[in-house]
């Protein structure tokens, strides 16, 4: 039995965990619109300072998240991964599923006079 369990997350693990929250999402949609300060973006979805900088401390851990000290303000942009690799990971699986389905309406096609 493991006593300890090691994990290592290549960037699309990082990238789906950071989406897989509403709030980042949403983070990332406000993010689309311009710069805003986490005391912005804290009061824009009704969290605390806390709450929101771990929310965004997962989106640059991410790269979909840059933050920059500007004085006493922690500025957001987004990061320079886009979701490239996520959307091509996803269309890959896409075509998979629909060669399947393709395979299956051909079977239930050739086979369709054999059960009646």
């Amino acid at each position: 039995m493991l006593n300890h369990m090691v994990q290592c997350f290549s960037p699309l693990d990082t990238a789906f965990g950071a989406l897989s929250d509403a709030t980042r999402r949403g983070i990332l949609e406000r993010l689309c619109h311009g710069e805003a300060s986490i005391s912005e973006l804290a009061s824009s979805f009704d969290m605390t300072l806390t709450g929101m900088q771990k929310h965004v401390h997962i989106l640059e851990d991410a790269q979909l998240v840059m933050t920059e000290k500007v004085g006493r303000v922690r500025r957001c942009k987004l990061g320079p991964r886009r979701l490239d690799e996520a959307a091509a990971w996803i269309a890959s699986y896409r075509g998979m599923l629909e060669a399947r389905l393709d395979r299956l309406g051909a079977f239930l096609e050739r086979n369709k006079g054999a059960s009646s």
